[in-house]
């Protein structure tokens, strides 16, 4: 792993997140981007982007900003950035919330392209219907914001004709970020994630990024496609929580 990896990641993740306000707002604290995209929206938190020091008045100003919006003051931080800004998170009340794995791919020795029926998604509404079936009731709202967001590139797989898993890839700053991958209960265990993997993997090189991305709960199903699809753990997304 290289030594600006993660910085550099922080920082796309930050100017990607920024995206999600297109619908409500955009404002920057410091090294944070936060964002209110409507009520009660998992997007609705704050990037550390690793650009600067952060402050107590940029926390201070960015715990106004959320409690404006109603929405509790969240905030990711990448690993590497975590040690030092734990004093102050402390201080201000901040507890740990919960954590992803970092896993990132350098678009060397891809995957072979998939055997499955990969196809781009040319209408977003139907992709976001596809993605919130997968996710389950109540993912609606979040998954109509991902296929809307300026710059995502939406894919489907296919079986016997039928679209069965969706998943998302945006390009920023030459990061390829992998996310809103989902499939139907009734053909899960088929391959269709690690199609849409190799699929994303391939599209990310052909857009000119550098490398490619993705958040996944440690031990589970996805962490393991991961890794068959060449994905090396590079650090951890930290998720803090004001009391």
């Amino acid at each position: 792993m290289t030594p600006d990896l993660l910085p550099r990641l922080a920082h796309a993740e930050a100017t990607g997140h920024s995206r999600f306000g297109t619908w409500g707002e955009v404002a920057r604290f410091g090294p944070l981007v936060a964002v209110f995209a409507g009520p009660d929206l998992p997007v609705n938190t704050a990037w550390h982007d690793g650009s600067a020091p952060l402050t107590k008045a940029d926390l201070e100003a960015f715990e106004t900003f959320s409690a404006a919006h109603g929405q509790p003051a969240t905030l990711h931080v990448l690993s590497h950035a975590a040690p030092s800004l734990l004093p102050l998170l402390r201080a201000r009340g901040y507890v740990l919330d919960f954590l992803l794995h970092v896993h990132t791919h350098d678009l060397t020795a891809l995957p072979p392209f998939p055997a499955l029926n990969v196809q781009a998604s040319p209408e977003a509404d139907a992709w976001a219907a596809l993605s919130a079936r997968g996710f389950g009731p109540g993912t609606e709202r979040m998954m109509r914001l991902v296929a809307h967001a300026p710059g995502t590139h939406l894919l489907t797989a296919l079986v016997d004709a039928q679209p069965v898993a969706a998943a998302a890839l945006s390009v920023q700053e030459g990061v390829a970020a992998l996310y809103g991958t989902s499939t139907l209960p009734e053909f899960r265990e088929r391959g269709a994630q690690t199609a849409l993997l190799a699929a994303r993997l391939h599209l990310a090189k052909e857009r000119g990024a550098h490398f490619a991305s993705v958040f996944v709960a440690p031990g589970s199903g996805s962490e393991r496609n991961v890794r068959r699809a060449g994905f090396g753990l590079a650090g951890v997304r930290l998720t803090f929580r004001k009391r």
